[in-house]
């Protein structure tokens, strides 16, 4: 999981926080109470249809709960996504990421302490939560302080480098979630960097997307070494299950949520919310975390091959036909 914290720092300094503001009700319900429905739904599936074990099916859930920022925000930008649509999705899979892994966090704890509980997960996703959120807010600030002594690119560079993945380390030390000590500390940065006359320029900016790519890419090779291909084979039938079933459930929170966040202005059309269903998709986050429990002693060793194929799918079927999709929705793409 230490390629995270560059992955989702990159995201947190280029997402359009004026927009996210606005959109701020659709996304935190998608990343609370949706991350929840889609790690109990995809749990309770893959028990009952897939056979897996009720803690190694929530496991998987988890692992699949958070929508992937890298795929997410690459397929915005080639559909040219307008704004408020860009916002909902981007806020959504930066954000998520936080809770997803909180999420995964909490649920692995249980399974490894040898009495897996609902109740114990629960309560070790509040704390991972709030004490990965506090982190990041004191590495945040602490960060802009830094940022204020940087007068060149480089100087910016390294000190965003400290701030993300100091943040994971220091949250790391206190048992807390590190991802989202990482996307709230990348948000104050992307916030209050630019009060301070930091983060406007391009070099800042195109090392990290750089450095975005390398990790994912690198991330992917590791786990096409750790996780070869073949081994997909014996288990394709719980692949397939298992992805038709992801896809099932994020329908019930993206629908059910949107439309109570639509209760409110601004709007949320509803193309916008089928794409939001359909542009979900999974990746290198996913990827990590299945590589993290690869040899995990009481899991299932077919949890990490099964989350790994249901993301190659997830990148193949949903990001191969993104630009249809649009089409069909008719949804206009910025000016």
């Amino acid at each position: 999981v230490a390629f995270v914290p560059g992955l989702v720092f990159e995201a947190a300094l280029t997402l359009d926080l004026a927009e996210l503001q606005r959109r701020i009700l659709p996304v935190g319900l998608l990343v609370t109470v949706g991350v929840a429905l889609t790690v109990v739904l995809i749990g309770t599936l893959t028990h009952w249809l897939v056979g897996f074990s009720w803690a190694d099916g929530m496991l998987l859930g988890a692992i699949l709960a958070a929508t992937d920022p890298i795929a997410v925000i690459t397929l915005l930008r080639r559909i040219k996504a307008p704004g408020g649509l860009s916002a909902l999705l981007e806020g959504e899979s930066l954000l998520n990421d936080g809770t997803g892994v909180a999420a995964f966090s909490a649920v692995l704890g249980t399974i490894v302490s040898g009495s897996p509980s609902a109740v114990d997960a629960g309560l070790r996703f509040l704390e991972l939560t709030v004490v990965g959120a506090a982190i990041g807010l004191a590495v945040g600030f602490a960060g802009l302080a830094l940022l204020r002594f940087a007068e060149d690119a480089p100087l910016e560079i390294l000190a965003t480098l400290v701030i993300a993945y100091g943040s994971y380390l220091l949250a790391d030390i206190f048992h807390a979630s590190g991802i989202v000590a990482v996307v709230v500390a990348g948000i104050v940065v992307a916030r209050y960097g630019a009060r301070i006359g930091r983060l406007h320029g391009p070099q800042l900016l195109g090392f990290w997307n750089l450095l975005a790519f390398v990790l994912n890419a690198m991330l992917f090779i590791l786990v096409g070494a750790a996780l070869p291909a073949w081994q997909l084979v014996p288990v394709a039938g719980l692949v397939i299950a298992t992805f038709v079933i992801m896809l099932v459930t994020r329908a019930l929170p993206v629908y059910s949520l949107l439309a109570i966040a639509a209760s409110r202005p601004p709007p949320i059309p509803w193309p916008w919310r089928h794409l939001t269903w359909w542009a979900g998709l999974r990746g290198a986050l996913a990827v990590a975390l299945a590589l993290s429990v690869a040899a995990t002693p009481g899991v299932d060793s077919r949890v990490s091959v099964v989350a790994y194929g249901v993301v190659l799918l997830s990148l193949f079927v949903q990001g191969g036909l993104i630009v249809p999709v649009t089409r069909a929705l008719r949804v206009e793409p910025a000016a």
